[in-house]
């Protein structure tokens, strides 16, 4: 008996894993043609195989496999020695380690936003934003990974790319557009690369990427009426719907103010000050420093001076270039209170970090500090501005100044 595979529709991601696993292993199976879903799922036989009527479901003489991250396991080890679990047992316990990754930190946040964007589940603004926000977390540390890495584990394709591979093609495909992947330049190389790899194209096909994210227009709004009921059902629908609504329509609580809101008023306007910064192209010192100084308001922000704590391991530029752009991208929580100058130091390994910051308020803002665990790898020391030596050193940083403590600057990052 061969292997058949029920895949319910076609071009269906978790079906593409047993597909690409089996291509790479030369493992031959069929897809099951006359498969209906919402019926052929519904059947004795169907169920026998999977109590819960989902697929992909993969038959084998030995009897029957459901979950898709189970059946590309399986398939891969009908191959003797696959390379495709790595070539040692570290190089395995990555493998299963990016895979949990991929089912956890990207393709459970890709399915909710989907999901509720879709109408598929009620769709709550709250609910979205903190969605988005676990992805880009995960986004963010799987570009840290694959800043010097071409392939998640070793130096070829193994089960971790594949399945990672197949939950990023229902981002890329249907939800992510370019302006949110942009941010992420080597999850979006690590993707095309993967993509059009033989093996893979040969399922995929040529990929395209969304132009646009899902429109919420589709989206089941909480409460939202379902479509008239049969009068036999008439009376249960109305008690369920009463039932979610009195849940889902309470009025929602008002937001907590961020507590840098609450301040005074300050003299100095930050976007007044970023708008300077960029747009001044010439005489920086005379015009920008000089101006940053003049709107300057001791009392309504403070300025820190920050110094990497772990200089002796910047040994390699690209690296230590991208640990500070990671920082910087995690930092984005504090755009509207902060200003912030990075600078890598040196013309030769290993690379100093150290960098300037204007913050709302007369101490680092906590909620940066509990969100952002760059935090804890740096020193802190706050700028005293009475001090000229220290003023200076400031303004020097903020312009980009070298050499800089005696050394050239191997790049200066910005963020505003």
């Amino acid at each position: 008996m061969a292997l058949k595979l029920y895949a319910g529709y076609p071009g269906n991601k978790n079906v593409n894993k047993a597909l690409i696993v089996a291509e790479y292993s030369g493992v031959k199976i069929s897809v099951v043609e006359k498969f209906e879903m919402g019926v052929t799922n519904k059947t004795p036989e169907f169920l026998k195989m999977n109590p819960i009527g989902k697929t992909p479901v993969l038959e084998t003489p030995e009897g029957s496999i459901f979950e898709s991250n189970a059946i590309a396991r399986y398939v891969a080890k009908l191959k003797a020695g696959n390379p495709l679990f790595g070539s040692s047992a570290i190089e395995h316990g990555q493998i299963e380690q990016w895979i949990d990754f991929s089912s956890l930190e990207i393709n459970a946040n890709l399915m909710s936003y989907f999901k509720a964007r879709m109408g598929r589940t009620p769709y709550f603004p709250a609910v979205e934003e903190a969605t988005m926000a676990a992805l880009k977390r995960g986004f963010d540390a799987l570009n840290t990974h694959l800043a010097s890495n071409t392939y998640l584990v070793g130096h070829s394709v193994t089960l971790a790319d594949i399945v990672m591979t197949c939950n990023l093609y229902m981002g890329f495909v249907r939800i992510l557009p370019k302006s949110f992947t942009s941010e992420f330049p080597y999850v979006e190389r690590y993707f095309w690369t993967i993509v059009n790899q033989p093996n893979i194209k040969k399922i995929f096909g040529d990929v395209k990427q969304t132009d646009s994210a899902p429109s919420i227009e589709f989206a089941k709004k909480p409460g939202q009426q379902k479509e008239k009921a049969k009068p036999e059902e008439a009376s249960k629908e109305a008690k369920k719907e009463e039932s979610v609504i009195g849940v889902e329509e309470e009025a929602p609580k008002p937001k907590a103010k961020n507590p840098l809101d609450l301040l005074p008023p300050s003299k100095m306007i930050l976007d007044d000050w970023k708008r300077l910064y960029s747009n001044t192209k010439s005489n920086f010192r005379e015009v920008a420093i000089k101006g940053f100084w003049d709107m300057y308001d001791p009392e309504g922000y403070s300025l820190w001076f920050c110094d990497y704590k772990y200089n002796d391991e910047n040994t390699v530029s690209f690296v230590t270039l991208n640990k500070v752009g990671g920082f910087l991208q995690r930092m984005d929580l504090a755009r509207k209170y902060a200003f912030g100058k990075m600078l890598i130091i040196g013309g030769q390994p290993p690379f100093k970090v150290k960098g300037l910051w204007l913050f709302r308020g007369q101490e680092i803002p906590q909620f940066i500090v509990d969100e952002c665990y760059d935090m804890e790898l740096y020193e802190w020391a706050k700028v005293d501005i009475t001090d000229e030596a220290q003023k200076e050193r400031a303004s020097q940083m903020i312009e980009d100044f070298e050499p800089f403590d005696g050394e050239p600057l191997l790049d200066a990052k910005c963020f505003k």
